[in-house]
């Protein structure tokens, strides 16, 4: 959370240094919540049909599940902050957006106990296997292509949506074990196969759907 808020206040303070950015009715603040988690942003209106944007976004979504018929305890861990530029069209709440993002979304996983484990095209105890562990990471920079709407509420409060892809590319997995054949050479053979099926799996994430709802606050 720390890094959260300092990169939010960087971002921001980056918006205020921009001349025109303070004049009235040109620079927006805003929370946001969607599937890239809980977000801070800033906004400067440039041009009437023009926007600059930052922002940062952090949440650890959890659940269970089962990935490659091993069960896991699992995280989404998600943390990203960005630069956008937002096209208007006229006379309308209507809007195109593209962003650089800095990505450091990952997919954490550690296996629930089981008694037997498939790994590979083995089978293999707990105790020979321990515990198993996952991460999967993707590039440092995602670009983003979106759209979404803008609504003044009341006053200077306002509504936004929005939904795109960011592409975060191809996933980079590691599997390992704790466990007494952690080092067997067979064993880490149906390891790298039972990684192999986690990365094919998890390869869905690459275009990651970007959907959020915003309010933002005209200063």
């Amino acid at each position: 959370m720390k890094t959260f808020l300092t990169r939010t206040v960087v971002l921001t303070t980056a918006l205020l240094l921009g001349g025109n950015a303070m004049a009235d009715d040109n620079l927006w603040f805003g929370v946001k919540a969607g599937t890239l988690g809980i977000g801070l942003e800033a906004s400067w209106r440039a041009l009437p049909w023009f926007d600059l944007g930052v922002g940062a976004n952090l949440y650890d979504y959890e659940d269970t599940g089962s990935q490659a018929g091993i069960n896991y305890d699992a995280t989404l861990a998600l943390d990203t902050f960005y630069a956008t530029a937002s096209f208007r069209f006229p006379l309308s709440p209507f809007r195109m957006t593209v962003g650089a993002y800095s990505n450091g979304n990952e997919v954490l996983l550690v296996s629930q106990p089981m008694g037997i484990y498939p790994i590979g095209d083995d089978f293999y105890t707990q105790e020979q296997a321990g515990t198993l562990r996952s991460s999967s990471t993707f590039e440092d920079f995602a670009p983003y292509l979106g759209a979404g709407f803008d609504f003044e509420l009341v006053g200077r409060l306002g509504i936004s949506f929005d939904f795109g892809v960011l592409w975060q590319g191809d996933p980079i997995v590691t599997l390992t074990s704790d466990g007494p054949l952690a080092n067997d050479p067979e064993f880490r053979l149906a390891l790298e196969l039972e990684r192999q099926q986690l990365e094919s799996e998890v390869e869905d994430l690459k275009a990651y759907p970007v959907v959020s709802i915003g309010f933002h606050f005209n200063f």
